[in-house]
This record gives C-alpha cells, structure tokens and sequence, in this order.
C-alpha cells in the first residue's frame, strides 16, 4: 500500500507522516517513512542547489523532482509494497503539480513528465491556510515560502483534490487530533 502525505509547507505532513508510521507499526503492519525529495543522488542536487538559487527556474526544478521520483519509485517504493510494506511517502508528484503549477509550468505537462508514478492506495492532504502556514516555519526560508505563492499552491492543491480523490484533514488543530482523524480513517481503509 501507498499512502502519500500532502499540504502546504507548515501543515505538518511530516510529523503527520511520522506519527501515521507509528500508528500502523502498533497495528501490527509493517511500515516505512520516505520522503520526496529524497536523499539520494538527485535528491541531493535538488538540497543542495534548488533550496539555494536565487532565481526561480520552475523547469530545471520539475525535471529534477521528476527525476528524483523515479529513482525513488523505482529503487525504494515498489520494492518495499512487493515485501508487503505500507510506504508512508512525505510529498509526491502532488507537490510537484502544486508547487510547479504555481510556479505557472503547464499543469498536462507536469503530469507527463511523471507519467511513471503510481497511483497512492491514499493520498492524506493536511488543509492549512497559506497564513497559518508560513507561520508555523521556523528558520529561514526558501524563495517557496511567501504568502502569494503559498496561496496559489493551496488553490492548486484544493482543485486536486477534488480530481484525484483527496482525504481532507484540517490541519489546522494539534497534531494529535489530525493524527486520531486520520487513523480512524486509514484504520477503515485496512479493514476493507
């Protein structure tokens, strides 16, 4: 099974995607945490380089996320679901299409250049204002994070999930209420 983790920078899909390992591992299912980017060799380019450019160049970015999901789906993700694995995946091509898109690429070109990923069994999406958003980010931030751009990302985001089938949780509460939510929900999932 794939679930796949998305929101906008702040509404905690890591600390969600974290606890929702856990929460499965308790269940007696075996379970992993990954993440996109990953820390792999693309992965680190897009660290290393991406995070630091002064200059958005949204096209070199989309081909290098995409690059590094495949490495990820190929070398990583589809081996741990044939050995039965739950992957719990901290961002995914969503984040790409949100992101990029609200970088204005063309949203049909974004999904063809990662016509390769698989659908997730689940994809959560964390609801957060672009607001509250930035605020919870600690440290500095990166050319993403200003309140226009994060708005366009979640406009983006919400006509996702509408399209693909989206599990909407308010972020906006403690992670332990999101956390109960979703696994009542996932938990409903697993039973089927």
């Amino acid at each position: 099974m794939l679930i796949a983790v998305e929101g906008i920078d702040g509404a905690g899909k890591t600390t969600q995607s974290f606890m929702l390992v856990e929460g499965l591992k308790k269940m007696g299912f075996k379970a992993v945490y990954t993440t996109e980017p990953t820390y792999e060799r693309v992965g680190d380019i897009l660290r290393l380089h991406v995070s630091r450019m002064k200059v958005r160049m949204p096209v070199y970015e989309a081909l290098l996320y995409s690059a590094d999901r495949f490495e990820h789906i190929t070398r990583f993700i589809k081996p741990k679901i044939e050995n039965g694995v739950i992957v719990v995946l901290d961002r995914y091509v969503y984040s790409t299409i949100a992101y990029q898109g609200a970088a204005e690429l063309d949203l049909k070109w974004l999904w063809s250049i990662n016509f390769f990923a698989p659908k997730p069994d689940v994809i959560i999406y964390l609801d957060l204002s672009s607001k509250i958003g930035l605020e919870r980010k600690k440290g500095g931030r990166s050319v993403y994070e200003n309140i226009g751009y994060a708005e366009k990302v979640r406009k983006i985001y919400l006509k996702l999930a509408k399209t693909e089938n989206f599990a909407i949780f308010n972020a906006a509460r403690s992670a332990e209420e999101v956390h109960s939510e979703i696994m009542t929900f996932i938990s409903k999932k697993l039973v089927r």
